[in-house]
């Protein structure tokens, strides 16, 4: 299994080489040469396994000869031991045809813990058999920040850096990400968005001489990884439901892109899935380019569903990729438009091929708020806001026999504030967490400038 880069001008890298660089030279990201197909026969065969067992079903194709299979399943073991419910991605019913697809099981209570805690796992085993050593610096908008830190703390070969907006995050996802002591993970609060994280990590990586010299790798969702690990939950939901002997459709509330763009791989691979649907706050940058066209930012306004105030959504540069034939001068040339302009237009063709795989919506504030409230009242259900944004899309989609299943991206205890204001009630954090606010926290203030970024990063990495 080789991977190539969206812009077509970087080296091809296997999977470990993939993992481990992240972003490619050129500035693109990897995606696999091909994308293998699963038989439906061996779709159906996936009722009833373990989630573990499924994941390395699914996933085994992707890995090559990076690991053997006994290695590969023991790594996926490690990854989700961690998980409090036994199915890992357990599926609720919110109405006739509709089910929510709860993702929070995992140790910092958001989706990201299904790909970081395998990544972590990966990176650790992939380290241990060369004895290099690499330094992770990545941005995130909440979750992406503590679900690394949580992954990778104490590790001996392993620094992480971590960007996060300050005062843009929920006050317990900042503790998530200051409050572990390990000396090898910093919390950086930027001053800026987080599209101004996201820009510095790229910068980072496009300084060759730094990259080298510190080892520079990531664990945002432009490491192809990360998408992978996601792939297995769109599987083991719609199996659930019956695939692949009828279809299903999915909502994602999305703001880097990277958790629907899994479930195009899905589908990619055989899952027969009839729309995927993206699910955008006021910050609905992706939901005007689906549907006008014209992918423009028009900054960044703070919502209570912050890990997807998002301008630059990153993975979407893979949906233009696969959009535009796997031109990768066409898609440098929209990133370069991105970044010079502040925007591009989609052709037509291309256009219409998103289309044909992608749906989309936008929730505002007080619909989020509506959301949370009447789904507690309803059936009990109490959601995060970045859930609801995805509960309100789906409801408002056209009606189909193919089950809709919405995708249940983090624990409403992260967002307290938020659930207490839609309904009354404040959603305690689960027993292990409970000492959250009593730990102390470490984290470092930072301007918004790449050169004080990377002297800071070179000062506080081991040797």
């Amino acid at each position: 299994m080789r991977y190539v880069s969206t812009r077509g001008q970087a080296p091809v890298l296997t999977f470990e080489e993939a993992m481990l660089t992240g972003l490619a030279r050129d500035g693109g990201l990897y995606v696999p040469e091909t994308v293998p197909h699963m038989p439906a026969r061996d779709i159906a065969a996936l009722a009833g396994l373990s989630y573990e067992e499924a994941a390395f079903r699914i996933m085994r194709p992707f890995v090559g000869d990076a690991f053997t299979d006994a290695e590969f399943a023991a790594i996926i073991e490690r990854a989700y031991a961690g998980f409090d419910h036994p199915a890992r991605a357990p599926l609720a019913q919110l109405g006739p045809n509709h089910f929510l697809l709860e993702l929070f099981h995992g140790p910092t209570l958001a989706f990201k813990d299904f790909a970081m805690q395998l990544i972590g796992q990966l990176f650790q085993a992939s380290l241990e058999r060369s004895g290099k050593r690499i330094t992770i610096v990545g941005a995130t908008s909440g979750d992406t920040g503590s679900a690394a830190i949580e992954a990778f703390r104490g590790l001996d070969n392993v620094d992480v850096f971590i960007l996060f907006p300050e005062g843009r995050v929920s006050d317990v996802q900042r503790r998530q990400m200051t409050t572990p002591s390990e000396d090898n993970v910093h919390a950086l609060a930027l001053k800026g968005d987080f599209d101004d994280c996201q820009a510095r990590v790229k910068d980072m990586f496009n300084d060759f001489a730094f990259r080298d010299r510190v080892g520079l790798s990531a664990v945002n969702s432009i490491n192809w990884a990360r998408v992978l690990a996601q792939v297995v939950y769109y599987f083991t939901s719609a199996v659930s439901l019956g695939a692949p002997h009828r279809p299903v459709r999915f909502t994602v509330p999305t703001g880097n892109f990277g958790d629907i763009f899994a479930g195009h791989i899905a589908q990619r691979m055989g899952l027969p899935i009839e729309k995927l649907v993206i699910a955008t706050n006021q910050n609905d940058i992706l939901h005007r380019a689906l549907t006008g066209g014209a992918y423009e930012t028009h900054g960044v306004t703070p919502s209570i569903s912050p890990s997807m105030d998002i301008q630059v959504s990153s993975n979407f540069e893979r949906a233009l990729f696969e959009a535009y034939g796997r031109d990768g001068a066409a898609v440098a040339q929209q990133m370069d438009a991105l970044k010079s302009q502040g925007g591009f237009t989609i052709s037509q063709g291309a256009l219409q091929g998103l289309r044909e795989t992608y749906a989309s919506g936008r929730a505002s504030e007080d619909e989020t708020r509506a959301t949370i409230r009447a789904l507690h009242a309803t059936t009990g259900e109490v959601l995060c806001p970045h859930s609801a944004v995805g509960v309100k899309v789906a409801q408002d989609q056209p009606d189909s026999a193919a089950p809709m299943i919405t995708l249940a991206t983090a624990h409403a205890a992260k967002f307290p504030d938020a659930v207490e204001e839609a309904t009354g009630l404040r959603p305690p954090l689960p027993a292990r967490m409970a000492d959250l606010f009593a730990r102390s926290e470490r984290m470092t203030g930072v301007e918004n400038d790449l050169a004080a970024l990377e002297t800071l990063i070179e000062e506080r990495r081991r040797a």
